[in-house]
């Protein structure tokens, strides 16, 4: 009986069969066969583990016990009967308290009395025969004229005219009734000039600075003529630097309810080591 010769002896003819890949396909189908045997044969296991648990638990299961119970006759107790308990007296009254007497004090008006009538006797008919008559001018008593009082300050709305000060548009006032104001506050002003100031450029050895910053919160809110009154001059430069780069305006002070400017003062710590 000739040799039969399938796919992989063709293939492999006249070359070297002892390598691998020639090998792996002669030996392929029976490590396919034999690793689906051994799989079919744990996923059995696996699905009818649990069948084959219940089947032995019920064949060790021991028998039943069967236990009789008669009923029983129920002496019923005599009922308790409670004696009612005997009610207390009830406490007695508290005393009466009297509310303290009040003494009436009567205003008694006394009765208007008419004052008696004092009756100046006439002058004796000597003195009255002093009095001249005829064309002769004689001095009366005088009369006070009479001056009428001012007139009181009128406090109705149309009659009162306030004057007030003339505010100027140019000067710059270091006294107002209303400070000019940094939106959320001078501490707001101080953290941003902190935050903004650039500590590289001193030398880090300087030691506590301390400088005068003074600028002026023009009537729009905006800043201008910013200068600073410190010893040292690089300071003094990045101070008035970092004060300029703040763009939030200001609200204006005022004097009269009108927007001035105003010069704002701060002074200026900073320690470098």
């Amino acid at each position: 009986m000739a040799n039969e010769y399938n796919i992989d002896e063709i293939v492999f003819e006249h070359r070297n069969k002892e390598y691998g890949a020639y090998d792996l396909r002669t030996t392929y189908p029976k490590i396919l066969t034999k690793a689906f045997l051994i799989g079919t044969s744990l996923f059995a296991i696996v699905a009818f583990s649990p069948l084959i648990y219940i089947t032995i638990k019920n064949l060790t299961k021991p028998a039943k016990v069967e236990v009789k119970a008669d009923m029983m006759n129920i002496i019923q107790e005599d009922k308790i009967i409670e004696q009612p308990e005997e009610k207390a007296p009830p406490p007695p009254p508290p005393p009466k308290v009297e509310p303290p007497k009040q003494e009436v004090i009567q205003n008694v008006v006394p009765e208007p009395k008419k004052a008696p009538k004092v009756e100046t006797p006439p002058p004796p008919i000597t003195k009255q025969l002093e009095t001249t008559t005829g064309l002769q001018n004689q001095e009366g008593v005088k009369t006070p004229t009479y001056a009428p009082p001012p007139a009181p300050p009128s406090t109705g709305k149309g009659n009162t005219v306030e004057v007030k000060p003339q505010v100027s548009d140019t000067q710059v006032y270091s006294e107002v009734e209303q400070l000019a104001e940094f939106p959320g506050g001078i501490n707001s002003f101080r953290t941003k000039v902190n935050n903004n100031f650039d500590t590289s450029v001193m030398d880090g050895d300087e030691g506590t600075l301390k400088t005068e910053i003074t600028f002026v919160v023009e009537r729009d809110g905006s800043i201008t003529d910013v200068k600073a009154s410190g010893s040292n001059k690089t300071f003094n430069e990045e101070a008035i630097r970092t004060v300029k780069s703040i763009k939030n305006k200001w609200t204006p002070a005022k004097i009269n309810g009108q927007s001035v400017r105003y010069r704002f003062r701060m002074p200026l710590t900073m320690m470098f080591e």
